[in-house]
């Protein structure tokens, strides 16, 4: 056996950390080493804590191990990921060890209703009262719109929020630490009225990904009255872009 063993590696992590998704079913993998042998018993630690183990049958000899760490394990925070073989006639071996965060909380908290994909918790986005009560005009095509999207539960570093204005989607810069905390001051540009077009009741929401793939499901919609002549709209058909159906993510990018 090596006297020092690789680290053990989480699949299901992505560069950032481990999601609310992956936690619940959560994997380690431990790559075959030297002197591998039957009856060999692998424990898993995760921040020192016996987590799992397994033990080495004939047919697993020289093949990746996996272990599952229960879900009450897998906390929020910077964990430590490590493991140990036990041979017979030798002293435990332990491994090079892993860290690891874990990030579970949503951003905007949990949705409260696990079969719609709108979200409560977030806040319809902000619009001037003018437009609110009286649409956008063509000078305002022109010009563009600002609006407003409130801070929220669990906002963080690399939040990624897109806007949906009707059918167009619009992919925001992504959350930097000066600004959580504070509201999103978002200004929807010309082009993007124009190729979403006249509308009476035109839709407007948002949702936001985590930089480790948790979702807040879609916001409250806010509808809008676009009323202006849009010659200037692309001949180019468009594309809808629908919230995705339930448990599926949006995808900013």
């Amino acid at each position: 056996m090596t006297p020092t063993l690789t680290a053990p590696t989480l699949p299901q992590a992505n560069r950032y950390g481990i999601n609310a998704r992956a936690a619940t079913q959560l994997q380690v993998a431990i790559a075959p080493y030297l002197g591998m042998d039957e009856g060999d018993l692998i424990e898993l630690f995760w921040n020192r804590c016996f987590a799992a183990s397994r033990r080495i049958t004939a047919c697993k000899v020289g093949t990746p191990t996996h272990l599952r760490v229960p879900e009450s394990f897998v906390q929020d925070g910077l964990a430590q990921v490590y493991y140990q073989v036990m041979q017979v006639g030798h002293g435990p071996a332990r491994s090079a060890v892993t860290q690891v965060r874990v990030k579970t909380n949503a951003p905007g908290g949990q949705p409260p209703a696990l079969y719609s994909d709108e979200n409560q918790n977030l806040a319809p986005v902000g619009l001037p009262e003018t437009i609110r009560r009286y649409g956008v005009n063509s000078r305002q095509v022109r010009r563009g719109v600002p609006l407003t999207i409130e801070p929220y539960l669990n906002m963080t570093t690399g939040d990624a929020i897109t806007l949906c204005w009707g059918d167009v989607r619009m992919d925001l810069p992504k959350i930097q630490a000066r600004g959580i905390g504070l509201a999103v001051q978002v200004w929807v540009p010309a082009t993007v009225i124009a190729e979403a077009g006249d509308d009476c009741r035109l839709e407007v929401t948002y949702c936001i990904l985590d930089r480790v793939g948790n979702t807040s499901h879609w916001a409250p919609s806010r509808t809008v009255r676009i009323a202006a002549s849009t010659s200037s709209r692309p001949s180019r058909a468009v594309t809808p872009y629908r919230p995705r159906p339930l448990g599926s993510p949006c995808e900013p990018g």
